[in-house]
């Protein structure tokens, strides 16, 4: 058997090696330049590899393609191998093939990492052997290579998702389901709706899948296209079937075992962070983890970098790293949880976003807003209309200063920029590291 890899990051490198371990005949493709790390990852075992270019001869010669989850299905490269039946898998299909682990996955549009996180947190404070892969972590092609783990929690990107065919979720997550990567979907809220939807499949009714009643999408979607597994949604408020939910300050679980906690007592703040917190205290409940376990757990869990992160203060300004924020769903969730006056940080590579969402909190809570990116147009035509005070820079530098000579005492600067980053940075975590660096620059 012949395997091609599109793309040698985490994932490529990953199933190459698993690949070779499980007798494939290896071949990995990357468009762009290979990162040392790798190269040396590739060389070491023996695996054939380019780069800066697709090898069309070479690659179509599979039996099979997996290819990285950023590269789209219109890729010329994927569409020939597509006219020609290969079939294009993800890592995470290639990789379940291989062990036999209990998988938790966790999708939606805000809060994968967190919940992801958090999930895994708790396993491992439970004494369980689970590991992190997906969107975080280690790639799970090289750690299914390397040994055995009981448990997986997945982060599952709708790009992953796409390529999943066999696979199946023991416990499936969907957090929420709002506007992202709509230029990957011809901007369709509906087609990136199934893409995440497709979480579901192959699940049995052993298995269970947990979702947010008050979602636009989901609870219609599984009407139209019920699964088999056993249900489970949490919500704000009681009723309706609601397994978990929020009453009277306290976290009310009620299925599938009998558990609460003060929303006080949870290590995360934020009415949405109480939402994931849910998801996640219901998968672990369905992993059997001891109330004892999860309790501390859900006290002493950190925050995520990049997502409502203390960065630091300066001439009593508070600032936040919201990097993560990479929609306008996101960023609403961000303002909501403010306290104080906020000059907030917009700007990036926009992904066909509706901004109308945040505009009546944006008129409630902005002092400023400061745009940061290569192109900025589209939000002075969107927020120049509301009377705010906006700046326009086009590096973090200058985005910083506008921002400290705009900010008063006690205010807060929230970088939370709704859009992609891939414009100025290589992703989101080097614009919220910069962000981070910048900020340390003037306490020193």
């Amino acid at each position: 058997m012949r395997l091609s890899i599109l793309g040698a990051g985490e994932t490529g490198a990953g199933t190459a090696i698993l690949a070779l371990q499980k007798g494939y005949d290896v071949f990995v493709s990357d468009a762009g330049p290979i990162a040392d790390k790798y190269k040396q990852m590739l060389q070491s075992h023996g695996i054939k590899w380019e780069e800066g270019g697709h090898t069309k001869s070479l690659i179509l010669q599979a039996d099979e393609i997996v290819k990285s989850p950023g590269i789209p299905p219109t890729a010329p490269i994927v569409v020939q191998a597509t006219e020609r039946g290969i079939p294009i898998l993800s890592e995470i299909e290639f990789a379940s093939r291989y062990t036999d682990a209990q998988m938790i996955c966790i999708t939606g549009s805000n809060g994968k990492t967190t919940t992801t996180k958090l999930i895994h947190h708790i396993l491992t404070r439970a004494g369980y052997d689970a590991s992190l892969a997906g969107n975080v972590g280690r790639s799970m092609a090289l750690q299914v290579a390397e040994g055995h783990h009981d448990w997986y929690v997945l982060e599952l990107s709708s790009f992953q998702l796409e390529n999943m065919y066999q696979f199946r979720a023991n416990i499936a997550i969907v957090l929420n389901i709002t506007p992202d990567h709509l230029d990957r979907y011809d901007y369709r809220i509906e087609a990136y709706a199934e893409a995440k939807m497709r979480i579901k499949q192959n699940q049995t009714p052993s298995d269970s899948f947990i979702y947010w009643r008050d979602d636009d999408y989901v609870p219609a979607m599984l009407q139209e296209n019920p699964t088999l597994a056993s249900t489970l949604c949490f919500a704000d408020t009681s009723g309706n079937q609601a397994a978990a939910y929020v009453a009277d300050g306290i976290m009310t679980i009620e299925r599938p075992r009998a558990f609460t906690m003060p929303v006080s007592e949870l290590s995360l703040r934020g009415k949405h962070n109480v939402r994931n917190c849910m998801a996640a205290a219901l998968a672990a409940l369905e992993a059997g983890v001891s109330h004892e376990a999860l309790r501390s757990a859900l006290s002493d869990f950190p925050p995520v970098p990049h997502r409502l992160e203390p960065a630091g203060e300066v001439d009593g300004v508070t600032y936040i790293n919201d990097s993560k924020a990479t929609n306008v769903d996101a960023c609403f969730y961000a303002l909501d949880a403010m306290t104080t006056p906020v000059v907030l940080i917009l700007g990036g590579l926009d992904k066909g976003n509706d901004y109308a969402q945040i505009i009546p909190l944006i008129k409630e809570k902005c002092r400023a807003l400061v745009f940061l990116g290569a192109d900025n147009s589209k939000l002075h035509e969107v927020f120049d209309t509301l009377g705010l005070l906006t700046f326009d820079t086009h590096s973090m530098t200058d985005c910083i200063s506008a921002c400290r000579g705009v900010a008063r005492q006690g205010d807060t600067v929230l970088l939370s920029p709704c859009c992609a980053s891939f414009d100025l940075f290589n992703g989101m975590a080097e614009r919220g590291n910069l962000f981070k660096e910048t900020i340390k620059s003037f306490t020193i």
